[in-house]
């Protein structure tokens, strides 16, 4: 019988969560620093950020297995396989993809029945809402500067919970510089919801609001600008529940700005 992982680095959030809700957490020795663990989760030692790491202090940890997400993570990913490190490298960007990922690394740690019985779940509260209503214009805003519209999975999102993403076409880009937009673009599409979350940094939906031309916008218009966390949207695992949730709320009728519920 093959042994699985005792020590595990993720400089991924959405494998740490993962890991930590199927029960392997006791498996787990260094996590990125963008991880935000659930209240009396044990410590573990942060080895990174997103786009760099403590590579000393990660071999420090004698890790057996390491998990790395994304092409921005490729550098990180090969710099530790010089050292002689075992690497899972991921590149998830639509919800199949996410779900197939997760399964793997449930796989990968012996915890095949627990991975199932999260997916279940995980497929459950993405279910596509049912309605006739019309579905308004959604720009999702990944980035300010350049523009960036939403991710694959995002956009995937955006249509279950009721909207038309106005930016769908970008939908099969992979990189984030395939789907930068321009104001032009945004403008003309004349979103009826803007929703932005900026990658870990706060969303000023006020300098939304002001930016030329942008007055015209019929989502400015009506005050529909919202924010979602990173945490529950950018992130390609167990917490797009969140994420989603909060989407059909603003989606599904106007709301006031920032209204989130509290889920874990």
């Amino acid at each position: 019988m093959i042994r699985a992982p005792r020590r595990i680095v993720c400089l991924s959030a959405e494998a740490a969560d993962w890991l930590w809700r199927i029960g392997a957490w006791d498996s787990v020795v260094g996590v990125t620093a963008h991880f935000s663990p659930q209240p009396d989760t044990p410590p573990k030692p942060r080895v990174s950020s997103f786009s760099t790491a403590r590579f000393d202090g990660i071999v420090a940890l004698e890790p057996d297995f390491v998990i790395t997400f994304s092409d921005v993570q490729a550098t990180l990913g090969a710099e530790l396989v010089k050292r002689g490190l075992s690497v899972l490298a991921t590149n998830q960007r639509t919800l199949s993809e996410i779900e197939a990922t997760l399964a793997l690394l449930g796989r990968v740690v012996g915890r095949e029945h627990e991975a199932e019985k999260c997916l279940r779940e995980f497929r459950q509260r993405l279910a596509p809402v049912e309605s006739n209503a019309p579905r308004p214009r959604v720009y999702f805003e990944e980035w300010n500067d350049p523009f960036i519209s939403g991710i694959a999975w995002v956009s995937e999102l955006i249509e279950r919970a009721g909207g038309e993403d106005i930016f769908a076409d970008f939908r099969q880009c992979r990189a984030a510089a395939q789907r930068v937009v321009t104001s032009k673009q945004i403008c003309h599409a004349d979103p009826e919801v803007i929703i932005a979350s900026w990658c870990g940094k706060p969303v000023r939906m006020d300098e939304i609001a002001a930016r030329p031309g942008w007055d015209k916008i019929t989502a400015v218009r009506s005050d529909r600008i919202y924010e979602i966390p990173g945490d529950d949207i950018l992130q390609p695992g167990f917490r797009l529940v969140h994420g989603y949730e909060n989407l059909k709320e603003i989606i599904g009728g106007p709301a006031k700005c920032n209204r989130f519920h509290e889920l874990v």
